[in-house]
């Protein structure tokens, strides 16, 4: 049976800190990120006890030591903070309310940046390109103003920037 949070509002970067400052929260994240939907507690326990061991197959001993401080400490720490949703019955864990927050902060997971980070570099590219075919005095380009251009692009990354840093 779940155990529900009534956690509703988001996690501190200093909590979304504490959660990934462990290895195991951590690699529970991005097992659960790679699954996209539900993971059995054994497999993560598994996968974290592979992680953990350089010999194969993973020691009993390890695998059972992982699994119990997931039960005991990592997986009520996550469905606490509302990362996670913890079936007990089951013995199953999914998303929970402050997952993709948490999943942010994980390496590989900064899709929004960078996304941010190629429409600037677009932006950029076509100020310079615009620059470039007025100095060669392309027909059509000729008119344009170099450096109003170069201000309005200046401008737009300005703008961008300062949209994602107060969104």
């Amino acid at each position: 049976m779940s155990v529900q949070t009534n956690r509703t509002e988001p996690l501190e970067e200093s909590e979304v800190f504490h959660i990934l400052g462990n290895d195991r929260r951590r690699a529970i994240v991005q097992l659960l990120a790679a699954e996209g939907g539900q993971i059995d507690v054994s497999d993560v326990a598994t996968e974290i006890a592979a992680t953990e061991s350089d010999t194969t197959p993973v020691p009993n001993n390890l695998y059972k030591s992982v699994y119990v401080s997931l039960q005991q400490t990592h997986l009520p720490q996550l469905e606490e903070d509302a990362v996670i949703e913890y079936d007990s019955d089951a013995k199953t864990i999914r998303p929970g309310r402050h997952f993709d927050e948490v999943l942010q902060y994980v390496d590989g997971h900064a899709d929004d940046y960078s996304r941010i980070l190629q429409f600037h570099l677009g932006l950029c590219t076509l100020g310079l390109a615009t620059i470039a075919l007025v100095g060669l005095e392309v027909p059509v380009l000729s008119s344009i103003d170099p450096v109003l251009s170069s201000v309005l692009m200046f401008l737009a990354v300005a703008a961008s920037s300062l949209y994602q840093l107060l969104g």
